[in-house]
C-alpha cells in the first residue's frame, strides 16, 4: 500500500488544532507537531498514488483551515 509523508506549515499557534483535524481523516495514520521549517509531519496512506493526491488536495489542503503550505514526499522504497 503506497504512503507518503506530508510536511505541513500552519498559521502560528494552531499546530495542535490542525494535528487533531488531520487525525480525524482515516487516510492519515500518524501526525506529529515538529520544530523546524515545517510545523507538522503527517503520514498518509492510500490504495494508490492518485488516492494519496486526492487526500492531500481535497481532505487536507482544501478542508482544513489554517494550513498555509504542504510538501508531499511519496515513499518509493521501504525496507
Amino acid at each position: 500500500m503506497p504512503y507518503a509523508y506530508v510536511l505541513i506549515t500552519t498559521e502560528v499557534g494552531v499546530e495542535e488544532e490542525v494535528k487533531e483535524k488531520l487525525l480525524q481523516e482515516p487516510e492519515v495514520v500518524e501526525a506529529d507537531v515538529v520544530f523546524g521549517v515545517y510545523d507538522i509531519v503527517a503520514k498518509v496512506k492510500g490504495d494508490s498514488i492518485e488516492e494519496i493526491r486526492r487526500t492531500v488536495t481535497q481532505k487536507i489542503r482544501r478542508k482544513i483551515d489554517k494550513i498555509t503550505s504542504t510538501q508531499t514526499l511519496i515513499v518509493v522504497s521501504k525496507d
